[in-house]
């Protein structure tokens, strides 16, 4: 206290600065204590701070051999992003895989004809059902912006509607699935269906059934027929293959191979249908085929004798005399002339089904019933019961027999039970559709993850052409966590520095630091002098830093300083350097990216490995630097401890300095008390006095 007043007091007698003198003395010990508690709370603050820096570079350390270890991320690039990407967790396997993206998954957008912006919707009830999930609403009444908003309000995750603005008089009603796939369409019910049919979002059904096979172009000749042919007769082939009454007609051994389209195969409920004719021929090829034991063949598959040259003639002396022609009749046949004969063919084996590996499986036609008046075999098949089918052959191997197919057909195996469609779709619900490494598969949403072990398939747009997908090590996030880790040790190696040594210069070599966090650096230094842990503690996480790991006999990576990390990582010229004095690391990045590039799994098992084959991490960097620092900031640990003892300290001081404010404070008032009675005698007396003086002038005069 600068100033002691004495209530009643005039200070006359310099009774407040006695007062105040006395007092700074009582206050020292009180001074001494508040000192201390001081120095306490400042070692309990520096305490935590070497506790975060701790516990921050245990959890970088414990990030770099853990489950979640940076060194297992994965990248995938894919050659047409706009088309799919893939995400890959931690357990994919690296190496590339090939997707056609057919289709992507889309959701049902349907939007009405133009309206009046006065419309409105009469009351009623107006359901809507998306998959297995209903959104219903009982309507009053009222305008169609009205209407909006409340369908909004139910329709959640499911349903949206919104207003289209055609122009300043005319809107249209906008309704949205916000589910994609095939099973997840609008389905409008109640009076949602009506005022959708009135206002020209949906009409009755015109959709047909899928036609395919109806011209020569989409024929082939099946590639097994290369190799397909009997001793005499030729190869089946194309060539017998013509279009005639709106099917194909096959001659005798013929083949054609009909690939079923992607649209159909997608959608394993269908049911394909067609039908077969066989029709015999008046004449089997085979009769034209026949071999003939004669000396020459001529054009058109025919015998002959053969033809030789006029037998010449002579003349002399006016008479000319001819030679006789040779007699080239060949009137009998050796046995070893004997005429080849070749067999007709009756087969009954025309269908056969393809399989996406090549495999055929013969089609038994004669289960399905003929039709009376054509004499055409009916088949129809669901696809479901063939579901690696992806074409179907016909073949027809006879010699005497021609087969009629008509143009396939594929419709659903059930009939819709909403037999309505939009008017004006913008988008309709379809399943994702996409081919991997060549087999067609479907799934309702756009990003599948089951299908690639451990990878998620983002779908955007259909693929131009095949895309490579390829999954590779996130190499960039190993570095990233390296680097993170070695900025983490520097700074607790920093903090240890300056709390067990009373160096200005350990300070003034942190560049990174700003002035205010200078000046509170420069608080603790050397704080901890005497602390005999922190200077063992840091050896001990030097040693971890700069040791030898051999995970295995055949090991080419076992320390850090092979990968470009090390207290002269830099190159830095001889002469002294404070920061490798002090052991902080440095990292050449070159260095490091070309050790990520070639020995990444190397550097993995440099932060941790199994050394004694029990399947748990026991040794590497990583491990012994989260063991150590563990010891120091774990619950009960060397901080805690230290902390614990601070907190006792702190709160006996502080009950010190209330017990001394208490005493100063009653001793204060003790004497201000004092100091009051001695003034107010000394007054009294004064008063006594001057009365005396004044009484013995009065009788002298």
């Amino acid at each position: 206290m600068a100033d002691i007043s004495i209530p009643g007091v005039s200070n006359k007698y310099r009774s407040n600065e006695t007062v105040e003198g006395l007092m700074k003395i009582e206050r020292i010990p009180l001074t001494r204590e508040q000192e201390t508690l001081e120095l306490y709370e400042t070692q309990q603050a520096a305490w935590r701070d070497i506790n975060q820096r701790m516990s921050e570079l245990r959890s970088s350390a414990k990030s770099l051999y853990s489950f979640e270890n940076p060194f297992n991320n994965k990248l995938a690039d894919s050659s047409d992003e706009r088309a799919v990407t893939a995400e890959p967790g931690r357990d994919a396997s690296f190496g590339s895989f090939k997707i056609d993206v057919i289709a992507p998954a889309a959701a049902d957008r349907f939007i009405s004809d133009e309206s009046d912006k006065k419309a409105t919707v009469p009351a009623g009830v107006y359901s809507y059902q998306i998959g297995e999930k209903t959104v219903s609403m009982k309507w009053k009444g009222g305008k169609l912006a009205d209407f909006v908003t409340s369908l909004n309000k139910r329709g959640g995750k499911n349903l949206k509607a919104s207003l289209v603005n055609v122009n300043s008089d005319k809107q249209s009603l906008l309704l949205e699935s916000l589910v994609t796939g095939k099973e997840n369409r609008i389905i409008f019910k109640d009076d949602a269906l009506s005022y959708a049919i009135e206002t020209g979002m949906l009409q009755k059904s015109t959709k047909s059934i899928i036609t395919f096979a109806q011209d020569k172009s989409e024929l082939s000749l099946p590639k097994s027929e290369q190799i397909e042919s009997e001793q005499g007769l030729p190869e089946l082939s194309l060539d017998g293959v013509e279009e005639r009454d709106g099917k194909s007609y096959l001659a005798p051994r013929s083949a054609i191979e009909i690939k079923i389209p992607d649209e159909i195969l997608a959608d394993k409920d269908s049911i394909i249908s067609f039908s077969v004719l066989a029709e015999n021929l008046e004449h089997d090829i085979t009769e034209n085929l026949q071999a003939e034991p004669v000396a020459e063949e001529i054009d058109g598959g025919a015998f002959s004798e053969p033809e030789l040259p006029p037998a010449g003639s002579i003349t002399f002396s006016g008479v000319t005399i001819f030679n006789n022609p040779a007699n080239t009749f060949l009137d009998e046949i050796s046995e070893s002339e004997e005429m080849v004969q070749i067999d007709p063919i009756f087969d009954d084996s025309f269908v056969f089904l393809k399989s996406a590996d090549g495999t055929e499986t013969f089609f038994d036609i004669s289960q399905f019933p003929i039709d009376p008046e054509t004499g055409e075999t009916q088949v129809s098949f669901p696809l479901k019961d063939y579901p690696d089918t992806v074409s179907i052959i016909i073949r027809n191997r006879n010699t005497g027999r021609s087969v009629a197919v008509s143009p396939m057909n594929a419709e659903p195996s059930k009939k819709d039970d909403f037999d309505y469609e939009p008017v004006h779709p913008i988008t309709e619900a379809a399943d994702a559709v996409f081919k991997y490494e060549g087999i067609t598969i479907t799934r309702a949403s756009n990003s599948v993850d089951d299908v690639i072990p451990h990878v998620t398939l983002h779908i955007n747009e259909a693929t131009e052409k095949t895309a490579t997908i390829n999954i590779k090590p996130d190499k960039e996030a190993a570095k990233n966590a390296l680097i993170t880790f070695i900025g983490k040790y520097n700074q607790t190696l920093a903090e240890m520095n300056i709390l067990s040594q009373n160096k200005p210069e350990l300070i003034a070599e942190l560049e990174y630091l700003s002035d205010d966090e200078k000046e509170s650096e420069t608080k603790k230094l050397g704080l901890f002098q005497s602390d005999y842990s922190l200077s063992s503690g840091k050896t001990s996480l030097q040693r971890a830093l700069s040791g030898n790991y051999p995970y295995s006999d055949d090991a080419e990576i076992t320390m850090l300083s092979q990968i470009g990390i090390s207290t002269n990582a830099s190159g830095a010229g001889g002469g002294y350097n404070a920061s490798q004095i002090r052991g902080y690391l440095e990292v050449d990045e070159k260095k490091l990216d070309s050790s990520l590039e070639n020995h990444l799994d190397a550097i993995k098992n440099l932060f941790g490995y199994d050394s004694d084959g029990d399947l748990i991490i026991d040794s590497g960097i990583g491990f012994l630097v989260d063991k150590q620092m563990a010891a120091w900031v774990q619950s009960g640990g060397l901080i805690a401890s230290r902390t614990a003892t601070l907190d006792t300290k702190i709160q006996s001081s502080k009950k010190k300095i209330a017990t001394l404010e208490t005493q100063l404070k009653s001793k204060e008032s003790e004497l201000k008390r004092k100091y009051a009675q001695m003034e107010g005698s000394l007054n009294s007396l004064q008063s006594q006095s001057t009365s005396i003086d004044n009484t013995f002038n009065r009788n002298s005069n």
